[in-house]
């Protein structure tokens, strides 16, 4: 794994909770590279022959240009979290959007059709609102500063030929948008630790017959999911999504099946050791 900084990361005791549960001969490591440095990272993966990476912040895009091939929808979102290397051919890979939608469908929920308000127009929202707009749901980019969410609508047009509505982050905009919604996902990093206290979406706007999902995983229940679970909500937290995406890098580097569970059980028994 590479990124800058990388410390802080429980990747790694996640995908080696499952390599040795396997018994595959794999060990996953942390390396903090700075943005001058990632051509050379992405050359020694070469010199060393190994087998993949991991990429994050601030290097999903950065690492583009030193790669070989680009799977079609890392191209469309602009950002690769998962390097492949075949015999030495590098393939960059996007498993954080399809990770976002296996974490929602595993939980019994298509957003095909469904009316979805995605909070955030950040670095995160841009794999996400393509993975829903990919899936037909019927989508609003809700942002502080509404030329960012503009920005991410026009460049989902530029691929899908259909944009997501925007609107800016007010009160009214959101509870008249929240009222509607079958799906409400935060994508920005409001209530993550050290501010546990704080919410994207007050909890008088939440309410039964709705899912809420929360990519912050730390902590483990946000404010914003422990909100949507005294209103009745269905909830999803960001440790689903984070491990659907490890799982499905793992896949893609070990030819296995992760287990999924395994790395579900070692991510929480990090975040809980803090």
């Amino acid at each position: 794994m590479i990124g800058d900084p990388v410390e802080h990361s429980i990747s790694p005791a996640m995908q080696n909770a499952s390599f040795r549960k396997l018994g595959l001969d794999y060990i996953y490591l942390p390396f903090r590279v700075a943005k001058e440095n990632v051509g050379a990272a992405i050359a020694g993966m070469r010199a060393l022959n190994m087998r993949g990476l991991n990429v994050t912040i601030p290097h999903k895009l950065a690492v583009i240009p030193y790669l070989d091939r680009v799977d079609d929808l890392a191209e469309k979102i602009g950002a690769v979290n998962t390097i492949v290397n075949d015999n030495g051919v590098l393939t960059g890979y996007n498993t954080d959007s399809a990770g976002f939608l296996r974490a929602l469908i595993e939980t019994g929920v298509d957003p095909k059709g469904k009316n979805v308000v995605v909070v955030g127009a950040g670095g995160a929202a841009r794999g996400i609102v393509f993975a829903l707009i990919g899936n037909s749901a019927k989508l609003t980019v809700v942002n502080r500063t509404l030329t960012r969410a503009e920005e991410l609508a026009r460049r989902a047009r530029e691929v899908f030929g259909r944009a997501p509505r925007v609107s800016a982050l007010s009160r009214p905009d959101l509870a008249a948008l929240v009222k509607e919604a079958d799906i409400v996902v935060n994508t920005t990093n409001v209530g993550m630790h050290p501010a546990e206290g704080e919410s994207p979406v007050p909890c008088e706007l939440l309410r039964p017959g709705l899912t809420v999902y929360d990519i912050v995983y730390n902590p483990i229940k946000t404010r914003l999911l422990r909100d949507a679970e005294a209103a009745g909500a269905k909830t999803i937290g960001g440790v689903d999504m984070l491990v659907w995406q490890g799982a499905l890098a793992f896949e893609k580097w070990t030819g296995h099946e992760a287990l999924v569970e395994v790395m579900k059980e070692e991510a929480i028994r990090q975040l809980r050791r803090g």
